[in-house]
């Protein structure tokens, strides 16, 4: 899978861009364009044919309009995708009241980044390392940040519990859009595969040989009705995950329970 890499355009246009400090009209004659609707239209294409597939002038098709007037609004590629990140990333819900204290908003941060993904499934060809300075993104931070607030960490293990809430989801999301990808591009489910290659495994793996994994893969596949289950994964990852925070926030502080 190609990364792909936010902030390579020019730091003060694509600045400009994501705060919305200046926008250009549109010129007389020309359909209605906005920064929002070129974006929209960016998103659209991303999330219908790829990344690989978003080009300027892909754009401009979908919006019915020539290339070169997108320009007036943009100043190319580089900075119409910081935008893009940062719409998508504002996306999430972010309730004020959460139930199950700091552990339920965790969660509830996890379950948004979670959907957000699998909705927009080329956010996980995005490097992290270098994150958009929008509104959205600098918003979404602040909010995650919240729910660990006043829990008795410092500001480093509060910054390092969301990356670690985060980047777990992220890695979920690619499991689960992987295994969505295999069937659509195989013609073949997981059900499928399994039927056409247990004969054979049946036969040559001797479970004298290999005896626990041949129990628990046994007892993995009957109760997931697979041989990997993304949300299983996923539900089962986040508990775990969870239980270790709260491992850390109870060294921190025995008292606090929200």
């Amino acid at each position: 899978m190609t990364v792909e890499y936010s902030g390579r355009g020019d730091p003060a246009r694509s600045l400009a861009l994501l705060w919305r400090t200046s926008e250009r009209a549109s010129r007389k004659g020309k359909p209605e364009l906005s920064v929002d609707r070129i974006v929209r239209a960016a998103i659209e294409v991303a999330d219908a044919e790829g990344l690989q597939a978003l080009s300027m002038r892909r754009v401009a098709e979908r919006l019915g309009v020539g290339t070169m007037s997108l320009y007036t609004y943009v100043p190319g590629k580089p900075e119409l995708f910081d935008v893009m990140l940062d719409t998508v990333y504002g996306e999430t819900a972010r309730p004020a009241d959460v139930p199950g204290g700091w552990r339920g908003r965790l969660e509830q941060i996890a379950r948004e980044n979670w959907a957000l993904y699998l909705r927009h499934p080329w956010l996980l060809q995005v490097a992290a390392s270098r994150p958009v300075l929008g509104p959205n993104v600098t918003a979404k931070y602040d909010y995650e940040l919240s729910a660990v607030d006043g829990i008795g960490l410092t500001d480093l293990e509060m910054d390092s519990v969301i990356t670690l809430i985060t980047g777990f989801v992220h890695g979920a999301a690619r499991g689960a859009v992987e295994a969505a990808q295999a069937e659509s591009q195989t013609g073949m489910s997981d059900q499928e595969w399994w039927a056409a290659h247990a004969p054979f495994l049946s036969r040559i793996v001797d479970p004298r040989r290999f005896p626990t994994a041949s129990r628990v893969g046994q007892s993995a596949g009957e109760a997931l009705n697979a041989a990997y289950s993304p949300e299983h994964a996923f539900e089962f990852g986040l508990q775990r995950v969870l239980d270790g925070i709260e491992a850390l926030v109870k060294s921190r502080a025995p008292d606090t329970g929200s």
